[in-house]
């Protein structure tokens, strides 16, 4: 079976390392699973960091986790080069980048906890869809 191609924004990623209990933090305790691919650029990436970095200095934990957690991703995900660009297209043009390695990895979901910055992308085929949702297509897929 091929794996679901999916993108994760941002904001899932913070979530994930603020709390344990809930869907972005079982999802990314998945990456791995051969049912689904995170795909990831330089730009996702240096992103991820930079969150990363403010969240948690502002939990007061030690910046040196960050780079483990970055590598982490960086080694389970599919790493992709942008090739092509579709700017302006986002509700929030920040988030435009996100919806080009969507479009690139051939990705059918963008997993956001912010629908509303998203709307649009089915015109590309992809959907816009939170993490406790995808879970549940990943039970489907079982």
């Amino acid at each position: 079976m091929k794996p679901i191609q999916i993108v994760i924004d941002t904001n899932v990623i913070v979530t994930a390392f603020r709390s344990t209990q809930g869907a972005a933090y079982t999802l990314m305790q998945s990456l791995g699973d051969p049912r689904w691919q995170m795909n990831i650029s330089t730009a996702l990436a240096l992103e991820y960091e930079a969150s990363l970095k403010r969240e948690f200095s502002r939990q007061g934990r030690p910046l040196a986790l960050i780079d483990e957690a970055v590598d982490g991703f960086l080694s389970a995900a599919h790493q992709r080069d942008i090739t092509h660009r579709v700017r302006p297209i986002l509700r929030d043009p920040a988030d435009d980048f996100v919806l080009e390695l969507a479009i690139e990895s051939a990705a059918s979901y963008g997993v956001t906890y912010n629908l509303r910055h998203f709307k649009g992308i089915e015109a590309f085929g992809i959907e816009a869809i939170r993490p406790w949702d995808f879970l549940k297509v990943l039970e489907v897929a079982q």
